[in-house]
């Protein structure tokens, strides 16, 4: 019998991303082919690259690399955002085979069989993007107790500063009674205890575009409502949703649903209206605060993640400043920090008043501090009290990590839970790692 054929895939960027890996990994899996650390030799290696900043770009450049370390023979592709955005540019790089954009990825394995033997490589395939309306669904597994579940791809906003429109197309969505019937099947055919959210701009699920008109057919507030009406799955978290899109009715719909996690992670981007205005966002920083009260009016215990960019165009200290004091304020959990970097396409690469790159590593640096301080102190206010945990496949020395249903890390002994349960426990303190540790009540 013929040794199986062994594929590598390696992901880069966000949560949807790692879904489209998972769902192509199934792909050659249902071909006969066996998943193998991307380490490790393989036949095929699959890079699925993010374009949000440049530092992305070179990481995918780094992993071509390692591919052909790993095995020189193997044949690399590349597709993913990077590979619609600049598909000529990533075919001239050495010891890459293949090149795919964002609908032909889909038929990975067709060219697969098609350029196996041929011993080609910087072959390019990669439509307009404006031609893809199709919307394909995807879902990762990974150690069998969380999935991210693609509801949601491609975007309409036309933020200054974003490539993703031309990486990923307009919104198009799945279906809500096709959404259903893959959370059945991940609730039939696997132990997930909780399903994530994922979508480019969540917030504008149901949207259906013919031609030059664009109607809403569902929201994405009715479909909250109906997973949590309908699921047997425990556990359900919203990945990320523009403030402008996180309504009243979406806000004290979670508040009350059985199964959707106290957990909202909103991108800010700046707190400085002037910039936000510039970055063409569709909201000012006053609207955000009103939506960070209204979840902790209801969810005094709510998680709430940021996203924030430092270095934009025109970012002069007060207006980093303004930032500072305005994040400093609100009632948040954490931020992610973004440097900005320049992106060909763009309204924002035009623009002048460019920051220095070591004043916007220096900016990064102060709003990560930031983060640790806000964390922190939402860890700090939960401690004494008891919160449902979720066990994670994970080890940190002698301990099981695991999150709450807020989102707080937590390590527990090993010897007290087994992965992938989910039980109460009292968050006793803080570690030096910034860690919660729990105990068995």
């Amino acid at each position: 019998m013929a040794t199986p054929r062994k594929v590598a895939l390696h992901t880069l960027g966000c949560k949807l991303n790692y879904s489209e890996s998972s769902q192509l990994g199934r792909q050659f899996m249902d071909k006969g082919y066996s998943l193998v650390k991307f380490t490790e030799e393989a036949d095929v290696y699959v890079i699925n690259t993010c374009s949000v900043t440049d530092f992305a770009d070179r990481k995918c450049r780094k992993a071509i690399r390692d591919a052909r370390r790993s095995n020189q023979d193997g044949m690399v592709i590349v597709t993913g955002c990077y590979a619609q955005l600049k598909p000529e540019e990533i075919s001239k790089i050495d010891g890459v085979n293949l090149v795919l954009g964002a609908a032909e990825k889909w038929k990975m394995l067709d060219y697969v069989d098609e350029y196996a033997h041929t011993g080609l490589s910087g072959m390019v395939h990669c439509g307009n993007i404006a031609d893809h309306q199709e919307f394909s669904g995807s879902y990762s597994v990974k150690d069998r107790t969380r999935t991210f579940l693609k509801v949601q791809d491609g975007c309409d906003y036309k933020c200054s500063f974003c490539t993703i429109p031309l990486a990923r197309g307009k919104s198009r969505s799945m279906k809500p009674e096709e959404v259903l019937t893959q959370i059945s099947f991940l609730e039939n055919e696997s132990t997930v205890q909780e399903i994530v959210l994922t979508g480019i701009n969540l917030g504008d699920y149901g949207l259906i575009h013919d031609g030059e008109k664009t109607t809403r057919q569902h929201s994405f507030c009715d479909l909250v409502k109906m997973i949590d009406e309908s699921s047997g799955i425990p556990r359900f978290r919203i990945s990320s949703i523009e403030p402008n899109l996180c309504d009243d009715d979406i806000i004290e719909y979670v508040a009350s649903a059985k199964r959707f996690m106290p957990h909202f992670h909103m991108p800010l981007q700046s707190g400085s209206d002037t910039l936000l205005k510039s970055m063409r966002r569709r909201y000012k920083s006053g609207l955000y605060a009103e939506r960070v009260g209204k979840i902790k009016s209801l969810m005094p215990h709510a998680c709430i993640g940021v996203d924030v960019i430092v270095g934009y165009p025109g970012e002069s200290e007060e207006y980093f400043l303004e930032t500072c004091q305005f994040l400093d304020k609100l009632d948040i959990s954490y931020l992610h920090v973004f440097t900005y970097s320049e992106r060909a396409n763009t309204h924002a690469d035009g623009l002048g008043d460019v920051v220095p790159m070591n004043v916007r590593r220096e900016r990064n640096a102060i709003l990560r501090e930031l983060s640790t301080k806000k964390r922190r102190s939402f860890y700090q206010q939960h401690l004494g009290t008891e919160r449902a945990i979720l066990a994670e496949n994970k080890r940190n020395g002698d301990m099981l990590e695991a999150y709450t249903d807020n989102y707080i890390r937590v390590k527990i002994s090993h010897e007290a839970v087994r992965p992938n349960q989910i039980l109460q426990v009292r968050l006793e303190e803080i570690d030096t790692d910034g860690v919660v540790i729990g105990s068995m009540i």
